[in-house]
């Protein structure tokens, strides 16, 4: 078992006929949280209350969704479900929860017209309650998940969600990573991309940064609609500011694994929760976090299912 149940719901609502779901990650007592936001394109809530100066003390919950913008009604889903099983912060009249989330790009694969909604955020919530053993691939936010999208979808590859533990002594720290990258997934381990932009007749993989470069001239957007989101979860104590730079550091692991990352077209979103169970330096903690974020980029890379024009790594 994962050291994060301890601590940590994950639940995960899938349409594999639209091609889209959502993911929560729920913390009934309440946990400190952080965030960061370094795409140009980002969908979010809520995310305001979690910077340093502000007053929100504890998070409950995580949301991350497909469906862009319209994708972040799985919000209220989570919000309802936590007050009614009376989480949240306890106001005397009712407990209202602290619920956080991100959406990504997922509308032009499967169904448009259908995305994550209230119920599919209920849904997540009472599978995450259930037991439900988290699915890394086409599975929650990670359904509908593409990569390399910059020359096109027919030319672009499967993303999916993953989750990686890493652990040093009592210290772990765990990464749900949604993979949508418009460019490529680098695996250091290979030394070469495993997935990303494809050209016709090529046998090769990778030619996202190749491609910007042909365009620098080009101040349209290329193929815009991506994004790369996550929650990384720790048993570290640390106050919220740290928990912010955390959340920052974080995507230092996104950077090694996508090439090119943060772009303009990708709205990349990490949130950080910590359990305030052990005492652990900064440093120890932003190590493992990076190396969680990337290798479960990694994992959601390997383990995500063809669909259509989109082939998986596992097909390639």
């Amino acid at each position: 078992m994962e050291e994060y149940n301890e601590f940590f719901r994950i639940g995960q609502y899938t349409d594999a006929e639209a091609m889209t779901g959502c993911t929560v990650i729920l913390c009934e007592d309440g946990v400190t949280g952080g965030v960061s936001v370094r795409g140009g394109s980002p969908n979010t809530r809520d995310t305001d209350a979690l910077k340093s100066e502000n007053n929100r003390k504890f998070v409950h919950g995580v949301t991350l969704s497909g469906g862009s913008a319209f994708g972040l009604a799985a919000n209220a889903g989570v919000v309802d479900f936590l007050e009614e099983n009376g989480i949240g912060r306890d106001m005397g009249i009712t407990f209202v929860p602290n619920v956080v989330g991100a959406s990504l790009f997922d509308l032009r694969i499967g169904r448009a017209d259908v995305r994550p909604n209230y119920q599919a955020g209920r849904n997540a919530c009472e599978q995450a309650f259930s037991g439900q053993q988290f699915q890394a691939g086409n599975y929650g936010a990670g359904t509908g998940c593409s990569v390399g999208t910059i020359n096109g979808a027919k030319n672009a590859m499967k993303g999916g969600i993953g989750l990686y533990t890493m652990r040093h002594g009592n210290l772990w720290v765990t990464a749900v990573i949604a993979v949508n990258a418009v460019g490529d997934v680098y695996e250091e381990e290979l030394g070469k991309i495993i997935a990303g932009a494809r050209k016709p007749g090529e046998k090769k993989i990778g030619f996202s940064e190749e491609l910007f470069l042909e365009h620098y001239q080009n101040e349209e957007a290329l193929f815009d609609g991506n994004t790369v989101i996550g929650c990384v979860m720790t048993n570290a104590t640390l106050p919220k500011a740290k928990m912010n730079k955390l959340a920052d550091i974080s995507h230092n692991g996104i950077a090694r694994a996508i090439r090119p990352s943060h772009t303009t077209y990708d709205g990349d979103t990490l949130f950080v929760l910590g359990a305030n169970q052990i005492e652990a330096s900064f440093e120890a903690v932003s190590i493992l976090a990076v190396e969680a974020v990337r290798r479960a980029i990694i994992a959601g890379t390997k383990t995500a299912a063809t669909y259509g024009d989109y082939l998986a790594y596992q097909d390639v």
